[in-house]
């Protein structure tokens, strides 16, 4: 089973980016999917999730209202757009399945945790 995420680049504050992160190897069309992202020199952060519960998804207060999670179950995929871009931003972002009933924004309660993709904002 691999994730594997990408879109992830350069772009300056302000500016849209869309991050993929396709399955393969199993169907996960029954499981929740989240992002995650990681800066220098700090912890794993959830960014959002899909499918949490029935119908949701939920938000980090950070990027509420710029960044939205969806998923094409017939292409085994889960999208990030972002937009509004700040230099706050900048991560790697990491895509995983939800495999425990744990807190949907703890990265405990996800496994199969894909490479990263880098995203960079400059000022």
């Amino acid at each position: 089973v691999q994730l594997q995420a990408s879109g992830g680049g350069l772009v300056q504050a302000g500016g849209s980016l869309r991050l993929s992160c396709a399955a393969s190897g199993r169907t996960f069309s029954s499981n929740a999917m989240g992002w995650f992202r990681q800066a220098p020199g700090r912890e794993r952060e959830f960014v959002a999730c899909i499918s949490c519960t029935i119908g949701s998804t939920y938000y980090a207060n950070s990027v509420k209202g710029r960044f939205a999670i969806s998923r094409d179950n017939a292409k085994n995929t889960v999208y990030l757009q972002m937009t509004s871009l700040k230099p706050e931003d900048t991560a790697v972002y990491y895509c995983a399945v939800r495999i425990s009933s744990g807190l949907h924004d703890s990265p405990e309660a996800y496994g199969y945790w894909g490479q990263g993709t880098q995203v960079t904002v400059s000022s």
